[in-house]
């Protein structure tokens, strides 16, 4: 070659490092010289030779971006151009015809992936994904190149640096064989997906991973990534690349669930303007349909949710675009009442309603008048059937009724959406809710919301425990129609006295008559008076006779005890009693409906009527001091002895009770208050006695829970006692100490809401003050010799105890408070830890933990009270002689000479010096430095991590943060103006001709 052509060669690469330039023009300029050439080697090698240039520089620099740019485009400026299926059963039998150039720079790339340097990796890797993604759709290359690249990626996208890792699953994209199971490129990925430390890592492979029955669940578990960006990223690859009907209804309340409910008001935003409107298109734009798709009778919230999230985006006319399903009344037909239909009435209703004085008019238009719609609820609710035992053991009826059950709940919360300040509709509810309360063949399901929409309504709170009480009466003591039986002994005795009346009378006017022929008149005044007071006696008893020959129906109030009828005045109770002020004292009205309703429901031989009553009863506990006393000793029988939900529920009372009045009402008993006051001494001193020992069989019940075989006693137990131990009505390092243990325990990884219960309380309570900070540090030691002394076959043996002994440092920092200190001079807590490590180091220099404790010395921040210092001095030089280990060894004299050297005090002080064990060095570059809530989370999820850390020196070199290029962004970013970028591209700008022009580096 030429100097001429050597000169053309290198001054396409230097006017290819300047972005303006016209890479079209530089492409078809050096490819024409190509062309031209008969022997083509040359060219490559000066070719390969420049481009070295830009591949040995890691950074992201836009000069060396530039080039790579030039250089895929000229690479692939000679890719054969698809060939029609004439031309290809013409050259059926010829031999493959890649490109001389395109073969060579791919050989090149695919040599230099294992170069040493991470910055060839990449730029190999780069290449290789800028050339397979300039091709043609259909473009096609050779089975041997195929596999040759498949294979370099396949290892590439395993290097240890992100960035390499990045370009090496952007190049496979194009190699995926979504058909094929065994395809390794998508085994690769979903690998990637599961196991990848690196967010940008993870971002990269599900933007382009193809979509199939296989990766969809992959996918579908990023939307749950620690990390913001791939969660949002996760739900626009479904959004755009899945159908609704390739998900199933699992999967969509699940999708909707977590982005309605995430942290991040990103991907929140993603769920409600990407992957709604794309299941909405999908489905025509039906939105009764997509409902029928996410089965809102078993999924309600969601379902509202997603509506909610839906009209947030509407204009006013398209809310009432859907209103034809409405009649003339603003209610739907009792016949065309659906699911979907009347759970989409609600939410528009209640989205209207929650726009204030703005949507009145608009709600006037989707819903009727308050005695409008009572009526109509009325009416509805009276039409659900009653099922015998018989119907219920049928499927079809059962269900029918559960769909029609569900349909009056809708219908019943759209009650809080008519207006009830016009006096005639607001007694108009009032009068149907307790009409409909009291009717018995109201389904039990709707008891309590139609209770709480009654109290809702009624504004004075003495009037809710009468309305609700008298309710409650009609419904336990409902009035009944008896009908009186015929006594015919009675009967029988009513004729034997009307004959003799009338044998008498026929005496008596014989008698009369007698006398008037002896013309004896005053006797005859006499008999005739007799005579008319047997005839009314006749008269009399003639009269009964009739009434008692024919039966009666007669009004009385019967006392019902069957357990459907308990259940259902429970429930009414239990909801006043939620509703009531915590601060109302018991009234007379409450009194009675515990002696006479809730105490004997307690004894009732079924269960639901049983969980009920407790529930009642401990509500109404927390209204009465004198009740809780009176009725402590029954929860804590109940808690131990019952069925597991009764008991839960008891157990609920019992911490709510002990949260409110605290330990000291487990002590005071009526009898103690009642003791004469020459035996007050002896009383005092056996009450206190009595009172140390009730508490303390209390929380040795309470944590017994703790080992309890059922995970939801197990779970209410451990809440319990984190809220006791955070209001400060425990401090029990030992109690602390078995929470931590239980975290960590592998028999509760499936107990989600015990670990994230327990998750969020270890973070709060140790940073809420210093007291609790010593509880923690306190606890330290034992919680680490029980998990160092656990047999081989206890759980706690997976543990890793590095990944706890983090959590406590973690928890210790004093930089953690919520209200750090402001003197560095002050004994802070991790001092105490310290000297509790050396203590426990002397104790016996030998033992296996004593690298642990020495490797968790130097991730303390000690304060800089002198004393301290000095006792710690003391200890290590005591350490340092009797400690063979000689890693041990080194990281004491470490810290000897920090505690003696003030300066490089204050260096180990402006430095995060943890690093968690089980973080590698890729996600600590990528993730910035670790918080403790991350650092307790691993722990928790991951019990044997590797134990030990890498080097700092090697930590930084694979610390380099990854660009995600082609990984679409997250978050729209601020585009700085021309002139400051411009300027600040000047300060950072990197020129390659310095190095191109050193001629003796030319081959």
């Amino acid at each position: 070659m030429t100097a001429d052509n050597e000169t053309d060669m290198k001054e396409a690469f230097q006017r290819a490092q300047k972005g303006h330039n016209n890479k079209a023009k530089l492409v078809a300029s050096l490819k024409s010289r190509y062309n031209k050439l008969e022997d083509k080697t040359p060219f490559h090698e000066e070719f390969v030779h420049y481009l070295k240039y830009a591949m040995i520089v890691y950074k992201r620099e836009p000069v060396v971006e530039n080039v790579i740019e030039f250089v895929a485009k000229f690479a692939a400026s000679f890719q054969t151009a698809p060939k029609t299926e004439e031309e290809e059963e013409e050259e059926e039998d010829d031999e493959d015809d890649d490109h001389p150039f395109l073969s060579f720079i791919f050989s090149f790339l695919l040599e230099s992936h294992k170069a040493n340097s991470h910055a060839v990796r990449f730029r190999a890797c780069q290449l290789v994904n800028k050339l397979l993604g300039s091709m043609a759709e259909n473009a096609q290359i050779d089975d041997d190149l195929f596999d040759r690249i498949h294979q370099a990626m396949l290892v590439r996208v395993t290097d240890k640096f992100p960035n390499v890792r990045i370009q090496a699953a952007l190049a496979m994209a194009r190699l995926q064989q979504p058909k094929d199971p065994d395809c390794p490129t998508i085994s690769a990925y979903m690998l990637i997906l599961e196991n990848d430390s690196n967010a940008e890592v993870r971002r990269a492979v599900l933007s382009c991973i193809a979509m199939s029955p296989q990766t969809l669940p992959k996918v579908i578990k990023r939307t749950r990534d620690v990390k913001e960006n791939v969660r949002k990223l996760a739900y626009q690859v479904l959004a755009d690349k899945v159908h609704i009907k390739a998900l199933t209804i699992a999967q969509r309340v699940g999708l909707l669930q977590q982005g309605f409910h995430d942290t991040s008001e990103a991907v929140r935003e993603v769920v409600s303007g990407r992957l709604l409107p794309a299941w909405l298109q999908q489905l025509s734009g039906d939105v009764i349909e997509l409902l029928h798709r996410l089965d809102v009778e078993n999924c309600a919230e969601t379902a509202m949710e997603t509506l909610k999230a839906m009209f947030k985006s509407m204009a006013a006319e398209e809310l009432l675009q859907n209103r034809e399903q409405l009649d003339n009344r603003n209610v739907i037909p009792v016949d065309c009442l659906t699911c979907e239909n009347v759970i989409y009435w609600r939410a528009l209703c209640e989205f209207i309603k929650g726009k204030g004085d703005d949507g009145d008019e608009m709600l006037d238009q989707v819903l009727p008048d308050a005695s409008t719609y009572s009526d109509y609820l009325s009416g509805y609710l009276k039409m659900i059937p009653v099922l015998s035992e018989e119907q219920r053991a049928d499927f079809n009826q059962l269900e029918l009724v559960m769909t029609k059950e569900f349909i009056a709940q809708q219908l019943i919360h759209l009650i809080g959406c008519l207006d009830t300040n016009e006096e005639g509709g607001r007694k108009r509810v009032l009068a149907v809710l307790q009409e409909v309360l009291a009717l018995p063949q109201t389904p039990s399901s709707l008891i309590s919301l139609l209770t709480e929409k009654l109290l809702a309504i009624i504004p004075d709170e003495q009037r809710h425990i009468q309305s609700v009480a008298e309710i409650i009466s009609d419904v336990r003591e409902p009035i009944m129609e008896v009908r009186q039986v015929v006594d015919e002994n009675q009967s029988r005795r009513q004729q034997v006295q009307l004959a003799e009346v009338k044998v008498r009378v026929l005496e008596a006017k014989q008698a009369l008559e007698d006398c008037i022929t002896a013309q004896e008149f005053s006797r005859a005044a006499e008999l005739k008076d007799s005579i008319t007071n047997l005839e009314n006696q006749r008269n009399q008893i003639l009269q009964e006779s009739s009434e008692s020959s024919e039966p009666a129906d007669k009004e009385v109030r019967i006392e019902k005890n069957d357990p459907e009828t308990l259940l259902r005045c429970l429930t009414m109770c239990a909801e006043l009693l939620k509703q009531m002020n915590i601060k109302r004292p018991v009234d007379p009205i409450i009194s009675a409906l515990m002696s006479s309703l809730i105490l004997p429901s307690i004894a009732s031989a079924h269960p639901a009527v049983r969980n009920m009553a407790m529930v009642c009863l401990g509500t109404c506990t927390l209204h009465s001091k004198e009740l809780a006393k009176t009725h402590m000793v029954l929860l804590l029988q109940i808690a131990q002895l019952d069925e597991v939900k009764i008991r839960i529920s008891a157990l609920r009372a019992i911490i709510d009770l002990l949260l409110l009045f605290g330990f000291q009402l487990l002590s005071e008993t009526s009898s103690a208050q009642a003791a004469q006051p020459d035996e007050q001494d002896d009383n005092a001193a056996s009450a206190e006695e009595e009172k140390e020992d009730t508490a303390q069989s209390t929380l040795l019940m309470l944590s017994e829970f703790l080992d309890s075989e059922v995970s939801d006693l197990r779970t209410e137990a451990a809440q319990g006692l984190a809220k006791l131990m955070y209001t400060g009505r425990i401090s029990s390092a030992k109690l602390l100490s078995r929470l931590v243990l239980l975290w960590y325990n592998p028999v509760t990884e499936d107990d989600t809401q015990l670990r994230h219960c327990l998750g969020v309380f270890f973070q709060l309570y140790a940073r809420e003050s210093r007291a609790h900070q010593e509880v923690v540090e306190e606890s330290f030691l034992p919680t680490v010799r029980t998990l160092l002394n656990a047999p081989a076959t206890s759980p706690l043996a997976e543990v890793d105890v590095n990944n706890v002994v983090e959590l406590f440092v973690e928890l210790t920092r004093p930089s953690a408070l919520f209200k750090p200190p402001t003197s560095t001079e002050e004994v802070c807590v991790h001092d105490y830890l310290a000297v509790r490590m050396l203590g426990e180091m002397l104790k016996d220099p030998t033992a296996p933990e004593v690298r642990l404790y020495t490797k968790t010395l130097n991730n303390l921040e000690l304060s800089r009270d002198e004393r301290v210092r000095e006792d710690l001095q003391t200890l290590l030089q005591q350490l340092v002689q009797v400690v063979k280990d000689r890693v041990c060894l080194r990281a004491l004299e470490k810290m000897l000479h920090q505690l003696m050297d003030s300066k490089e005090q204050e260096e180990v002080f402006s430095k995060s010096t943890l690093q968690p064990s089980d973080v590698i060095a890729d996600e600590a570059a990528a993730d910035g430095p670790p918080k403790p809530v991350k650092t307790a989370k691993r722990g928790q999820r991951k019990g044997s991590t590797a134990r030990g850390g890498r080097k700092p020196s090697r930590r930084a070199e694979s610390s380099e943060e990854s660009d995600g290029e082609n990984v679409p962004e997250s978050v729209p970013v601020v585009r700085p103006s021309r002139r400051a970028k411009t300027a600040a591209l000047e300060k950072t700008k990197l020129d390659l001709n310095p190095l191109i022009n050193q001629e003796a580096n030319v081959s």
